[in-house]
């Protein structure tokens, strides 16, 4: 409970900020970049690690992120330092949701988005527009990576529960096949 409170704390003062400032596509970009970044375990094991320097921390960030906003680097620098950059991806996916209620997606459907690898931002992209046809609603995407599933995809609408994991297809091979000596 705690961390959703800083995580909507967080995600409203970036809003604000990004709003005064007419940059609201430009920290979307770059809260996505630092979430998709942090994805990388190597990379987030370093970054959390107490044994490595608060510089070192600071030019791996820089040397990874490249071209971003300077604040969104200060962000992550806190999140690093405060022990939260695991906060990071539940802080993009606030700000967007932030950002849509702003533009007028509110009313837009929640699809929960289970991939074996993550997504990057084109692909995101693609599958929110593949869904919003389907459903017939905007939608707003909250993608997750369970490398359980093998391969294929899982997405969840509500009540909703699309399928397409390469573990459950060969769970029902595996079924099927048992069926098949009696």
């Amino acid at each position: 409970m705690a961390d959703s409170v800083y995580v909507r704390r967080y995600a409203q003062a970036v809003f604000r900020m990004a709003l005064e400032q007419k940059e609201l596509n430009v920290w979307q970009s770059d809260l996505r970049k630092i979430a998709s970044m942090v994805r990388d375990e190597s990379l987030f094991a370093l970054l959390t690690n107490r044994e490595v320097s608060f510089d070192e921390k600071t030019r791996v960030l820089t040397e990874r992120l490249g071209e971003i906003h300077p604040m969104a680097l200060k962000l992550v620098s806190m999140l690093v330092v405060r022990d939260r950059l695991g906060m990071i991806e539940d802080i993009s996916e606030e700000y967007q949701q932030l950002l849509d209620n702003y533009r007028g997606v509110e009313g837009a459907e929640v699809a929960d988005v289970t991939t074996a690898i993550p997504l990057d931002d084109e692909d995101r992209l693609k599958l929110a527009q593949r869904i919003t046809d389907m459903v017939g609603k905007p939608i707003v995407l909250r993608a997750k990576v369970d490398p359980g599933i093998v391969g294929g995809i899982i997405i969840r609408i509500g009540d909703k529960l699309i399928d397409g994991s390469i573990r459950s297809k060969l769970a029902a091979l595996r079924r099927e096949l048992g069926g098949v000596g009696k």
